[in-house]
């Protein structure tokens, strides 16, 4: 499945973001952290299992940044 969503905060091995179908939170467990800053916009495929936790959570298989582009260094 994939979920495009807004970075709110960047923590390591882990984002908070707002996904944009429904505007909830949601905690993406990834060890891709380092490249994303807060407001990009974010596609992330993942299993498809989702928590029942507050805010859910789930465990990316691989996310990239739709906007703005730019380069990771």
């Amino acid at each position: 499945m994939t979920l495009t969503a807004v970075v709110e905060r960047v923590w390591p091995n882990r984002l908070l973001v707002i996904d944009r179908s429904n505007f909830q939170n949601v905690i993406v467990n990834t060890n891709q952290t380092r490249c994303f800053m807060v407001g990009d916009i974010v596609s992330i495929l993942y299993n498809g299992v989702m928590t029942r936790s507050i805010p859910p959570q789930i465990f990316a298989i691989r996310i990239w940044r739709l906007f703005p582009r730019r380069n990771c260094r």
